[in-house]
């Protein structure tokens, strides 16, 4: 642009024409009151009122006008400009109104209503009775022990004095890692800890073991190949089998209730002599009827098995069992499930339906 010129009619700048002014400033005014929300009205000021609008445009035309002519320009087009901004002003603030309004009426709430909550989580019921199991062993003054779930084989049963021709280290009841001849398999039962916290502490010792055990059953309405157990091992000077009935009395009391009734029945198991079998006289008919179908008419349920520790185990282990004698049990964590809540068929425990879970609330 050439510098002022004095012979030179400001109508004659085309940007700063009045009917041209008047032209910018009618299709600004035309554009914001088509405006029906926010993000339209910007564009409408970034187009009529910003940097590269016609009318910010004709305003720099204004320094190429003679001195004697640039105030009249610069009125008129100071004019323009100020009555395209009050229409954005004006429009703006109809726009936030609405748009205010229209929140408060989408996103209304009725306090009236009752609240909705997402549900909560609940924890798995195995979970919270293996962790019950142990609290009560905790609070008679026992340990938790852990061992791992993939256990060498002299742990899981030479140490437990188990024959090599015994039918549990058969591949139809043991799950073996392969290669087959690694020595290694699915831990049976939490008994393998028995040797571990022996070894590795030696005696006198009181600990509660539980964990997941695995075996090769079917999964049916009373059996599963992976299942939890509660082991529990006591070695110390003068212990009887009145010490080892006493302790799944007052373990039996807690989970089951006061006043529940237990008998130990002679059994075998090659870690423990003499062994037993600890049966709960049945939660349902309390014995009295001969048509119960939780235990058969028998009036007893079998919990688990028991008994003094072998000799052999505790030799296996480096304890003199002149010394030092101990018993020990293993009982199921599904088992005790069942029994304290009725359930009739395990598979409802693994089936990861959430229904399963929130029947038993926060806690059981």
């Amino acid at each position: 642009m050439s510098g002022p010129n004095s012979d030179y009619d400001p109508v004659e700048v085309a940007a700063l024409d009045p009917e041209v002014v008047e032209s910018n400033v009618q299709a600004a005014l035309a554009a914001i009151a088509a405006a029906t929300t926010l993000e339209e009205l910007k564009a409408a000021r970034i187009a009529h009122a910003g940097d590269r609008s016609p009318l910010a445009l004709a305003n720099r035309e204004i320094g190429a006008l003679p001195p004697s002519a640039r105030a009249e320009a610069g009125k008129r087009a100071g004019q323009a400009r100020g009555r395209v901004s009050a229409a954005l002003a004006e429009r703006q603030a109809v726009l936030e109104a609405e748009r205010d309004e229209r929140i408060l009426r989408e996103e209304a709430l009725d306090l009236t209503l009752p609240p909705g909550r997402r549900p909560l989580g609940h924890r798995h019921p195995l979970t919270v009775t293996a962790e019950r199991m142990a609290d009560v062993m905790v609070g008679m003054g026992w340990e938790i022990a852990e061992g791992p779930e993939v256990e060498a084989e002299w742990f899981n049963f030479d140490a437990l004095n188990f024959d090599l021709d015994h039918p549990a280290r058969q591949m139809q009841d043991t799950f073996f890692v392969e290669p087959a001849d690694a020595g290694l398999v699915l831990r049976t039962h939490t008994s393998p800890v028995q040797a571990r916290a022996l070894l590795e502490r030696g005696a006198p010792l009181y600990v509660a073991v539980p964990g997941k055990t695995f075996r090769t059953d079917e999964l049916d309405a009373t059996h599963t190949p992976v299942f939890h157990q509660v082991e529990g091992l006591a070695v110390d000077e003068g212990l009887t089998m009145a010490h080892l009935k006493g302790t799944l009395d007052r373990l039996a009391e807690e989970l089951f209730g006061k006043g529940l009734t237990t008998r130990l029945r002679p059994a075998f198991f090659p870690f423990t002599e003499p062994s037993a079998e600890m049966d709960l006289v049945c939660f349902v008919c309390r014995g009295e009827d001969p048509g119960c179908r939780t235990c058969g008419g028998t009036g007893w349920i079998e919990w688990g098995g028991c008994g003094m520790v072998n000799q052999n185990v505790l030799r296996a282990c480096g304890i003199d069992p002149a010394r030092y004698q101990g018993f020990a049990f293993g009982m199921g964590v599904e088992r005790s499930l069942m029994f304290r809540n009725g359930i009739a068929d395990m598979r409802e425990m693994i089936e990861g339906d959430v229904r399963f879970n929130s029947q038993f609330g926060r806690e059981i």
